[in-house]
């Protein structure tokens, strides 16, 4: 009976059991069939997706003529972007506690009408994205995120994902390039200590004889060369640098008759001059020579002319190079020979004397001190001189300032003047002097180069590449103005053969550390000639790229001893990025 009733009971919660689980079963199909249709209406009708697989190139970030440029990659997977989601994707770069939004850019579904990209449902799609920051030093740890924005239709959709980092770091060791290293071009003054002057004088001869007559030598020519001997002679600034006397022949007759005439002539002269030398107790040596037959003059004096058939004349002499052979031939010329006779050969007969004298200028010690107490007793030329008596840039500059006040239409003034502010980091004022200097000499290569160099500086290219556009006969370093613009700019290859192979300077190494040419950096960065703290740091980058831990610790230590300010950057520097645990490193730059 117990029996009976246990297996009645049993059978019965059995069945109520099963109705149950049966109940049960049924509620878990309509919930996934209801999930299925949540799901299909949310991918089909509204919702969105994020991208997937995103990559970033390149990652980290590198700095390139002054702006991270990154591009950004992914897929939407098959059956994934909703025919009505819309999303709009902002890149972020995050640094310092700051954040820079890049140019958002629409994803749309296939049932979207509005601008965007489209998003095939069942395909699915890539994801493709270009984003571009202008650099500043604060983002050497800066991260970049993608900020998405979900709409289904005209309403919000909250993604399970709303940013997502996809690149973090930044190499910015291009940044280390400094336009500052290029050396500024002085325009030189032409100043000359000893300035000569020549004074000339013809006595001249009848034909076929070389006695000296009185109306020769006291023609105003002869007074002039006595009274400029006799002041070179006693003036304190003046000095005798050389005396010479020449005797010549007219190229007609016989060429032993004309070499004794000459001889003659310049003999006679010369005694006279001796003579002349004694009377006023002046002593100096006379130079003497001869010219027996004086082609060169006689053509000269030809050209002059205005003897009818001239030309025809020229050509003989052209045409015959034996003296004997011309005579011959232009004395056949009759008609034109007796204008010659007449016009052209008695000038050719004479002695000639020469007066060189050294007119000497001021000391240094009188400029210096004139450029200090009345630079307006200075030409322009000394004062110019004046500037390069010191090496101290204030001093310099204070004397270009008094070329501009005094002798402000001499461009040279205004370049110098810019090129000392621009020593001194005043770049403003330095174009000032430059623009002002190009007003006034708008094709010097000179000038065009160091305001090409100004305008790098203070970062304006566009300037820059206009001004060393007109650079190209500049006595500057062009190679070098032109390869650190190159760098600033991205355009490494063009920076590469601007440099060439034998530039020595920190920006060169910069440049190769860039094209991964180690080995050519390493030779560079040894053979600077006044290394700073810029040359040991960028050896430091060298032998961390080259996995030399020694190298790293002691250039690190000399570029923070030369330049406490690297310590700050090193710090940052994603190129240290495996020494940043390193104590040893730490020390270094803490």
């Amino acid at each position: 009976m117990h029996t009976m009733l246990s297996y009645v009971l049993n059978k019965k919660g059995y069945k109520d059991k099963q109705k149950i689980n049966n109940k049960q079963l049924f509620m878990k199909k309509i919930l996934f069939f209801a999930t299925i249709i949540a799901m299909a209406m949310l991918t089909s009708c509204g919702a969105p997706t994020s991208p997937r697989q995103i990559t970033a190139n390149p990652n980290p970030m590198t700095v390139v003529g002054g702006k991270i440029n990154v591009e950004i990659t992914g897929t939407f997977p098959k059956k994934s972007f909703a025919k009505k989601g819309v999303l709009v994707v902002t890149p972020v770069l995050k640094y310092a506690g700051k954040e820079v939004l890049g140019t958002p850019v629409t994803y749309i579904g296939e049932r979207v009408k509005e601008n965007g990209k489209t998003v095939n449902y069942k395909l699915g799609g890539t994801f493709s994205q270009s984003v571009s920051f202008d650099f500043v030093p604060e983002m050497a740890q800066a991260e970049l995120w993608l900020r998405y924005e979900a709409r289904k239709g005209n309403k919000p959709y909250t993604l399970s994902v709303p940013e997502e980092k996809v690149a973090d770091g930044v190499n910015y060791t291009a940044m280390l390039v400094d336009p500052q290293e290029v050396k500024a071009q002085v325009t030189p003054d032409k100043f000359q200590r000893i300035i000569q002057e020549m004074q000339e004088a013809d006595i001249l001869f009848l034909i076929q004889q070389s006695n000296l007559r009185g109306s020769q030598l006291s023609t105003q020519e002869m007074k002039d060369l006595k009274a400029a001997i006799l002041d070179a002679n006693k003036a304190e600034n003046k000095e005798i640098n050389k005396l010479e006397v020449s005797g010549y022949a007219s190229p007609d007759g016989g060429l032993q008759l004309n070499t004794n005439l000459a001889k003659s002539r310049q003999a006679n002269a010369q005694s006279y001059l001796q003579r002349m030398l004694r009377q006023n107790k002046v002593s100096k040596d006379i130079e003497s020579n001869i010219t027996a037959e004086d082609w060169e003059g006689f053509q000269k004096q030809l050209e002059g002319s205005n003897i009818q058939d001239k030309e025809l004349v020229l050509r003989v002499l052209q045409m015959y190079s034996d003296p004997e052979e011309r005579e011959a031939q232009i004395k056949n010329l009759a008609a034109v020979y007796q204008n010659i006779a007449t016009d052209i050969l008695p000038a050719l007969r004479r002695s000639r004397l020469i007066l060189t004298t050294d007119i000497i200028g001021k000391s240094d010690e009188e400029i210096a001190a004139l450029a200090k107490n009345d630079a307006k007793a200075l030409t322009v030329e000394e004062l110019l001189y004046a500037a390069t008596l010191t090496q101290n840039v204030n001093e310099k500059k204070a004397i270009y300032e008094k070329v501009t006040q005094i002798y402000g239409n001499d461009y040279r003034g205004w370049n110098n003047l810019g090129m000392c502010y621009q020593q001194q980091g005043n770049i403003q004022e330095a174009r000032r002097c430059y623009a002002k200097a190009l007003t006034i000499a708008p094709t010097n290569a000179n000038v065009n180069y160091n305001a090409g160099v100004a305008a790098m500086i203070d970062g304006d290219m566009a300037k820059a590449h206009e001004y060393l556009g007109k650079a190209g006969n500049t006595e500057g370093d062009m190679a070098s103005a032109m390869g650190t613009y190159y760098t600033m700019t991205g355009e490494y290859k063009k920076a590469t053969s601007q440099y060439g192979k034998n530039n020595v300077s920190n920006n060169a190494a910069v440049q190769q550390i860039l094209n991964e040419d180690y080995a050519g950096a390493r030779k560079t960065l040894a053979a600077v000639q006044n290394p700073n703290g810029t040359t040991y740091y960028l050896c430091a980058i060298v032998s961390a790229r080259t996995n030399d831990r020694d190298g790293v610790y002691n250039n690190m230590k000399k570029a923070v001893e030369m330049n406490g300010s690297l310590k700050a950057r090193a710090q940052k520097d994603i190129e240290f990025a495996k020494y940043m645990e390193d104590s040893q490193f730490a020390a270094i730059v803490k």
